[in-house]
């Protein structure tokens, strides 16, 4: 996982897998990232090819307290399969997915 700061937005990248074996690191790094400064958190998918449920909870997690900053996160890039995680879980609903 790579984090990029620029103008308020930390960029998320190089996510393979977000699972039960890295979510909490991957929550906790992210968190770890924001700093007063941050805004939004855009997390580039683009790569990952597996989201299970500990995965989404990170998600949620990084959303919820991106939600208390008044700030937001967006998804961007999914693959299709990943995608459809978050059709099929209503996820879509909460998150901004972006396709660039």
């Amino acid at each position: 996982m790579k984090l990029h700061h620029s103008q308020g937005l930390l960029l998320v990248t190089g996510l393979q897998e977000l699972n039960a074996a890295n979510a909490a690191t991957v929550r906790d790094g992210i968190r770890g990232a924001v700093t007063p400064e941050v805004t939004g958190v855009d997390i580039d998918l683009s790569k990952t090819r597996f989201v299970d449920s500990s995965g989404l909870g990170a998600l949620i997690a990084i959303h919820k307290l991106m939600l208390a900053r008044g700030g937001h996160v967006r998804v961007l890039n999914p693959i299709h399969a990943v995608e459809q995680v978050f059709e099929v879980t209503r996820l879509n609903r909460l998150f901004e997915v972006v396709k660039l």
